[in-house]
């Protein structure tokens, strides 16, 4: 049957090299001869001659596995290996029934963490009957694939994931993965993936899959067994050469995820004895220290001989068995050492003989005996899989698994050939490297099913909540020095650290004046260097200080950011004013720092919905305007190239100074403290004049426009609407920040429920006011399968429409949003990063000083018709500027449908051509 992965070849053949110096066993001895081909379409032929008997062996290896999964989309790979059995295209039968009638033997299918295989040993005669099926699926699976049969093979991996669980210790491969590897790395779900994944799958997705990863370039093909070279590859081609190849496929290459300390973890289950698991994270398939670790696990517990077998099982006699072994995979493995308690037996006493044992093991090292009888242990196995041509551990099966992960099916030998060539001193000090710390402990104990216990609390409804606490916001003081630098203090005496920005009324908005880019780049390259210190000495200084320092500049401000405890605030505030006065910009620095921001650049134009944040701004100011730079402040790749080291002189010649400052301090200090340190620190610093950044009012168009931005081959459409609102300081920020909340600014908005929770279009919609110090943009974004490109657009228009006209926001909503935002106010401000932030915002945006207060008090007395007032004042459906970031060919053709202007534009909102 098929089955999810067999630790077999992938397990014993990555890390089956256990030879150390040797007489009795030569890697020159072992060759597998091939010819390697690769067909125009990109897929790689590998095909070995073996006249030994009238059998060939076809293995397809496709290199995709449960690591090409996201979460949330888990299980595909396996599931997509039981729909390749299903039938294809051009024969619509079970893949089963077709090789039955041939003769075929080692027939199975598996998926792995990496890879997915099919293979196939058969007579030589139904050699071409093989090849035409393998590349029927390859080439023709889409059309094949319906909802019942998606439906049927869902149901029949759900109940094989519902049998693994259900048999004893069945659940701890998936707690494994989820506790030894970091949320989002590829290998913290099971291959079989989550109940709730494979349930939500649908026949878009699993198309999908198979057009991303089952072309022809993503796959390798060996031939092995009673056929000549010359004529195999004419039939190959004949059957594989006219497929069409996929798209790139991006990969990890390495990702060991090495933890440090211990952790702990204890599982109830319905066993019948208590069982241990111990496990490090250990670097990928192929390394050099995998291989050693490979000797060393079979010294500890590779069979009745090893060390922890004897001393467990028959000296002491507290476990049933135990076993441990070096589990490689393409990124990353783990070492495992697992050990089965007798009746009786608590489990600490069997770790406590473990750790005496590993630490023998890790101060000694193994014995030469040891690794000798490792290696003919190994060295036999590795001989007998020469016999077959197919199957696990057949010369098909090692040509494909190291052509799949090494681009290289030689490489089993470079693997023989290091651990041929291991020392005891060798595998020591490696096991030293990766198994003194790091160890996730696993204890599974039986389960005893609890007598039930009388409820004592009333489960009808929730309980009322207490008297929500006063919002509060610190009250702070102001004060200026003899050069004109504005002061704002804000005393926090929680702790004794301070939070401090130097802001200046720059930003990239400053950049009209300028090149674009000049201000990021600014903020970028002002830390590199001053007369006295290099960068790194900079870095340095601060780190030994416990301190932390930053620059970069917004849309209307640069700034300058100090965090420091506060006995060494005057050390700290001595870097921080060399900084501040004596940049010397370096140019090796600048010339580093601006090829990162081209590659910035490079990598905006290829992110979706970056492409969108980028282009949005000049269709709604127009070109010209200080803000219709890209929102992300790079510039474009022309003007950052022409960028000079005089550039960023001028930039802060003409804007940091004194008098075009506010320094805002929060923290453990007194301003009768602070002022006197920064009179001294900064009396050299001196006023200047400064250029006047004018930002102009515009006027919103007379109707919607789409700007279309084609991505080819892309799955899914970015779809942005945007519309300038009014200042900051000219709307009620309570009433438009609640306005906004209940059409998209929450999880559960109108417009996310809508296109997330009702159409399943996207993972997420939503929208935001960017604020800024003149008009802000209000925008809505959200990505959307490509099919549904056009009835996203019709939907966040009707959602809007409603909003400001017939369906305005309700009483309901209204009060279940104010008050969410009411009781968000006291942990807003909990922190005195956080109410640095706010104080930033308010000297950016022109805000009142009482701003904090207003709006709390604006948010408690709001009604139903302020919100209505705020939606009508953000919101303008008639007067929309679309941004489309999507595949032209796929869905151009329906957007131009809805008989709105729409314009082809390139990634940095410049006309395109169709």
């Amino acid at each position: 049957m098929r089955k999810k992965i067999i630790i077999g070849l992938c397990m014993l053949i990555a890390s089956s090299g256990l030879f150390a110096q040797s007489k009795k066993f030569d890697v020159k001895d072992i060759d597998i001869p091939y010819k390697k081909f690769v067909l125009d379409n990109g897929l790689t032929v590998l095909i070995h001659e073996d006249h030994k008997a009238p059998v060939v062996a076809v293995n397809i290896w496709y290199h995709v596995g449960s690591k090409n999964e996201k979460p949330g989309k888990t299980g595909f790979a396996h599931l997509f290996e039981h729909l390749m059995f299903n039938g294809s295209e051009h024969h619509k039968t079970d893949y089963f029934k077709a090789v039955d009638k041939i003769g075929a033997t080692d027939m199975n299918g598996t998926t792995s963490n990496d890879r997915t295989n099919y293979f196939e040993t058969v007579p030589t005669s139904a050699f071409d009957q093989v090849l035409w099926l393998e590349s029927d699926r390859m080439g023709y699976m889409v059309n094949a694939i319906d909802q019942k049969t998606l439906d049927e093979q869902r149901g029949v991996v759900q109940n094989e994931k519902r049998q693994g669980e259900n048999t004893p210790y069945g659940r701890t491969e998936d707690a494994i993965c989820k506790a030894t590897y970091p949320a989002g790395h590829p290998y913290s779900w099971t291959v079989i993936g989550s109940m709730d994944d494979l349930s939500a799958a649908s026949l878009d997705d699993v198309k999908e899959w198979f057009k991303t990863y089952y072309g022809p370039n993503n796959a390798v093909l060996v031939v092995a067994g009673d056929v000549k070279t010359e004529e195999a590859l004419e039939k190959v081609k004949k059957y594989f050469g006219g497929l069409q190849a996929g798209p790139p496929v991006t990969k990890f290459t390495s990702w060991p995820a090495k933890r440090i300390g211990t952790q702990r973890e204890v599982m109830q289950d319905r066993v019948p004895q208590s069982r241990l698991y111990m496990v490090w994270n250990m670097p990928e398939d192929g390394s050099k220290d995998a291989n050693m670790l490979d000797i060393a696990s079979s010294v500890l517990a590779g069979g009745k001989t090893s060390r922890l077998y004897k001393r467990l099982v028959y000296t002491d006699q507290i476990a049933s068995n135990v076993y441990a072994w070096a589990g490689t995979n393409e990124i990353g493995g783990q070492f495992e050492i697992v050990a089965t308690a007798k009746p009786g037996v608590e489990l600490s006493k069997i770790e406590a003989v473990i750790n005496e044992e590993m630490e023998k093991f890790l101060k000694e090292g193994p014995t030469e005996q040891e690794m000798e009888k490792v290696k003919a242990k190994t060295y036999s196995y590795f001989v007998q899989g020469f016999e077959r041509v197919g199957g696990f551990g057949g010369k098909s099966d090692i040509l494909a698994t190291y052509q799949t992960y090494h681009n290289n099916p030689d490489y089993y030998k470079v693997v023989l050939q290091q651990q041929m060539d291991a020392t005891p001193a060798d595998v020591k000090k490696v096991a030293n490297e990766w198994l003194t710390d790091g160890v996730y402990i696993l204890n599974v104990v039986p389960f005893t099913d609890p007598k039930p216990t009388t409820a004592d609390a009333d489960r009808s409804k929730l309980p009322e909540l207490n008297t929500p606490p006063t919002p509060t916001f610190p009250s702070f003081q102001r004060a200026t020095l003899s050069n004109g630098l504005n002061i704002i203090l804000a005393e926090r005496h929680a702790i004794p650290a301070l939070n401090m920005e130097l802001q200046f009324n720059a930003g990239t908005a400053a950049d009209i004046l300028a090149k674009p880019g000049t201000a990021k780049l600014f903020g970028s390259v002002l830390d590199e260097g001053t007369k006295t210190r290099s960068s790194m000495e900079i870095s340095e200084e601060m780190e030994m200080l416990g301190s932390s320092m930053g620059a970069g500049s917004g849309l209307d401000r640069s700034y300058l950011y100090l965090n420091t405890l506060k006995g060494n605030l005057d050390k700290s505030l001595e870097v921080f004013t060399d900084v501040l006065l004596n940049p010397t910009f370096p140019q090796k620095e600048f010339d580093r720092l601006r090829k990162d921001q081209l590659v910035s650049i490079k990598q905006e134009q290829a992110r979706p919905n970056s492409i969108a944040f980028r282009v949005v701004p000049q269709f709604l100011y127009g070109s010209g305007h200080p803000y219709s730079n890209p929102l992300t402040g790079s510039g474009n790749e022309s003007s950052v190239s022409s960028i000079t080291r005089d550039d960023l002189v001028k930039f802060y010649n003409d804007w940091i100074t004194p008098n075009n400052a506010t320094l805002i301090v929060v923290g453990d200090i007194t301003m009768g403290e602070l002022k006197p340190k920064l009179e001294a620190a900064f009396k050299g610093w001196k006023k200047g004049t400064n250029p006047k950044k004018h930002i102009p009012s515009v006027a919103l168009p007379a109707k919607p426009t789409i700007y279309f931005v084609n991505r080819p081959q892309a799955q899914q459409s970015v779809v942005m609407a945007a519309n300038l609102a009014p200042e900051a300081n000219k709307l009620n920020d309570a009433a438009a920040d609640l306005a906004n909340s209940i059409i998209g600014g929450e999880f559960t908005s109108r417009i996310n429920m809508n296109i997330r929770e009702d159409k399943h279009w996207s993972y997420g919609a939503g929208s935001g006011i960017y604020e800024t110090a003149a008009q802000q943009p209000f925008f809505v974004s959200t990505s959307v399968q490509s099919d549904k490109t056009k009835e996203t657009i019709q939907e966040i228009e009707k959602e809007l429409t409603g909003y400001v006209g017939s369906n305005p926001a309700t009483a309901e909503e209204f009060a279940n949003n104010q008050n969410n935002k009411l009781l968000q106010i006291p942990g807003t401000y909990e922190t005195g990063d956080a109410v640095l932030n706010t104080i930033s915002r308010m000297v950016a945006n022109n805000l009142k000083d009482t701003y904090p207060q207003d709006n709390a008090k604006n948010l408690k007395s709001a009604k139903l018709a302020d919100i209505h007032q705020a939606a009508k004042a953000i919101i303008k459906p008639a007067q929309l500027t679309w941004v489309i970031v999507g595949d032209k060919d796929k869905v151009l053709d329906s957007v131009k449908s809805l008989g709105y202007e729409v314009k082809l534009v390139d990634a940095d909102g410049k006309p395109a051509t169709e």
